[in-house]
């Protein structure tokens, strides 16, 4: 059974709400299929798609930021006059912590969109690293800025981002908990964790959207677009409210929903009455 519009619209925004947020976008369009009156997996390629859109939000964003670091990175390689020696360097970094994400992305390509997407594995995730995230929040230094990132921080942050390959790790979550456990301020961790994911995202939704172009997907052309446009503009107003809220404010309430999701999950599937595959 293919995904309605309505329930294109509903993961949409529910792809706004929790693709910046560390509990596991991918997790939640793969639950929220099940549930949804479709009753369809919206599939691998559709969470990488509306992806797009939410890294569209990104890059309005942080469209300074990224700019900047774009230019001073093409100016060094290009050797064309001056530039910020320390925002080129964090170009490199973005580059180098990426590649984690693209290549294991391309060795488990076959796992990742079929075996991985099981449910119990999703709730393992979830709660397992609720804890992880719980524990680093209580033990990290958070001390140290962006300025102070090293080479060796830059591809352990892509190592922690590549973990969310798996649904109910959290790309953001991956990140921000190696952040916290390596002594970065939330802020730094959480302010990284946007600018490492804007080229795998990108790189990964456009593969996805090329690829299945053509071919019959479990969401149509049209509902896809919509579900994108609408996790843009949700994703938007999540990275404002979620940077004011981590220089103030715990991970416990998400280590808490995290593990509530798990095991709301794991009742429904022992219960019978969701299918794990």
């Amino acid at each position: 059974m293919s995904v309605s519009w309505t329930d294109a619209a509903i993961l949409g925004v529910l792809q706004g709400l929790t693709e910046f947020l560390p509990v596991s976008s991918s997790a939640h369009l793969r639950i929220a299929g099940e549930l949804l009156p479709s009753g369809a997996d919206p599939g691998a390629a559709f969470t990488a798609i509306t992806q797009i859109g939410t890294e569209l939000a990104v890059l309005l964003y942080f469209w300074s930021d990224i700019m900047s670091i774009a230019q001073a990175w093409l100016r060094q390689v290009f050797r064309r006059g001056d530039y910020d020696k320390e925002r080129a360097r964090m170009g490199w970094l973005i580059i180098i912590g990426s590649l984690p994400i693209v290549v294991l992305g391309l060795l488990f390509k076959d796992q990742i969109e079929h075996g991985l997407r099981n449910l119990y594995i999703t709730v393992a995730m979830l709660i397992g690293f609720a804890v992880v995230l719980g524990v680093a929040d209580k033990i990290g230094r958070k001390t140290t800025t962006l300025q102070h990132l090293t080479w060796r921080d830059g591809v352990l942050f892509g190592f922690a981002q590549a973990m969310a390959l798996i649904p109910g790790v959290s790309r953001s979550g991956g990140t921000i908990t190696a952040g916290l456990l390596m002594g970065y301020t939330r802020e730094a961790a959480a302010r990284y964790s946007f600018l490492l994911a804007v080229p795998a995202v990108f790189g990964s939704g456009f593969y996805q959207l090329f690829k299945t172009m053509g071919e019959e997907t479990a969401v149509a052309a049209g509902p896809t677009a919509l579900a994108t446009l609408l996790a843009f503009a949700v994703g938007y107003g999540v990275i404002v409210l979620f940077l004011k809220l981590v220089s103030t404010r715990s991970y416990m309430p998400f280590v808490i929903y995290r593990i509530a999701l798990g095991v709301f999950i794991g009742g429904l599937l022992l219960a019978g009455w969701l299918s794990p595959l």
